[in-house]
């Protein structure tokens, strides 16, 4: 019996066999093909081995919270508009002058009073203490080191308006989802000039919350009953409405729904800097917003974040600067990745491009010093892609420096 106990001890048991088939397993080179092939498992690179701004997405990726992630990632429903933003500039084609004197290019502008040193902003985009501790502190400090550049702060940023303001001595703007009452709108208006902002962006294209699918897979995940996604990143809202309610039929609620011309006009006398209107995707908007004394427009669709198969926005620029006819100046976002993404637009007539979610790849991936490089690398793609097409001034790019297949 001692002998009969003593091999039972030794022998292989049940957990020990399935340790070892695990190491097995684990070893097996097959099992890369389990592995994630966005992104180099590896190592995570030094900044400065980073050539190009779509190569500060997969770092990103790497750092941040799966949520975090999808946030900045993701658009509305099937995303057609989405992909359709980066698809577009594959369908405009540039056009080298020939013989130029390219020897001095210069890159300078003024678009409604504020001066930039390149046709370059970043647009207003929520929540960055997702992606830094030190939120859109950090992103206006990268934005004025990297040349000055603006920032279009959103009214739903992390941190109050006024400490973003102080983080940095660049120029900044503040855009608005618009509040269902004037004395509400007021006193985010107050604010927001108080802080230094030198111009008001108010968002037209969200009336209604939109149903981000990848966020509301979030439910699965939360363990939070009623089916609802967590935090307002993963909410379909952003902001400036009212909460969804949960009980509403299909989820569908109000965001902004009051806006309208005649609360857009009774807030204008409390804005004493220039105004403009986001998410302008039609000639007959653009005609609206000249006619009710705006001061500029923002071609945008979101970002392909609020309503699917809505046009890109390089593809309706042409019609909105033909509309407004230089009244006002256009700028423009949407899926801008490089220095000749910003070339097709300005060639297309707008005065300068918003970039959303290059600068918060940057931020997440590598702090502020990532989202300075990042506006850095296309504002030096710019550039180049200026000084090989020919046009040593932005004075002197037109729509001849472009051939269009806009299907």
């Amino acid at each position: 019996m001692p002998q009969q106990e003593s091999c039972w001890r030794s022998s292989l048991t049940r957990r020990r066999a399935l340790q070892h088939l695990g190491g097995f397993l684990a070893a097996s080179p097959l099992v890369r093909g389990q592995q994630d092939p966005f992104r180099d498992h590896s190592r995570v690179p030094a900044m400065n081995e980073l050539v190009t701004a779509l190569e500060f997405e997969p770092v990103a990726y790497a750092k941040l919270p799966r949520e975090a992630y999808d946030y900045t990632s993701l658009g509305v429903d099937g995303e057609f508009t989405l992909r359709r933003n980066r698809q577009v500039f594959e369908w405009v084609e540039l056009v080298p002058r020939g013989v130029v004197d390219v020897s001095a290019v210069k890159t300078s502008i003024e678009v409604l009073g504020t001066k930039m040193a390149f046709p370059i902003m970043i647009a207003p985009s929520a929540s960055h203490g997702q992606l830094h501790p030190e939120g859109e502190m950090a992103t206006h400090q990268a934005a004025t080191a990297a040349s000055n550049t603006p920032m279009i702060i959103s009214i739903n940023a992390s941190f109050p308006i006024d400490k973003i303001a102080a983080a940095a001595t660049g120029p900044i703007w503040y855009q608005l989802y618009a509040r269902q009452t004037v004395d509400e709108n007021r006193e985010l208006l107050e604010s927001a000039q108080a802080a230094g902002c030198r111009a008001v962006v108010v968002t037209a294209d969200v009336q209604i919350g939109s149903l981000r699918e990848r966020a509301l897979h979030y439910r699965h995940l939360s363990g939070e009953t009623g089916g609802r996604p967590r935090g307002r990143a993963a909410r379909g809202r952003q902001g400036g409405g009212q909460p969804q309610d949960p009980n509403a039929k299909y989820w569908v609620s109000g965001q902004t729904p009051w806006l309208d011309w005649k609360l857009m006009d009774a807030i204008r006398p409390y804005i004493k800097v220039p105004l403009l209107a986001k998410g302008i995707l039609s000639a007959e908007a653009a005609k609206a917003c000249v006619e009710h004394g705006l001061d500029g427009i923002i071609v945008s669709n979101h970002g392909g974040r609020e309503l699917d198969y809505s046009p890109s926005t390089l593809e309706v620029l042409p019609e909105v600067v033909d509309a407004v006819q230089g009244r006002v100046p256009v700028i423009v976002d949407g899926g801008f990745r490089r220095g000749s993404d910003v070339l097709k637009a300005l060639a297309l007539g707008a005065k300068a491009v918003g970039l959303g979610r290059v600068p918060r790849w940057g931020l997440a991936a590598y702090g502020p010093a990532g989202a300075q490089r990042v506006l850095e690398i296309i504002q030096t793609e710019l550039l180049l892609a200026m000084a090989a097409t020919g046009r040593p001034t932005l004075d002197s790019i037109d729509r001849s420096l472009v051939r269009t297949d806009f299907l």
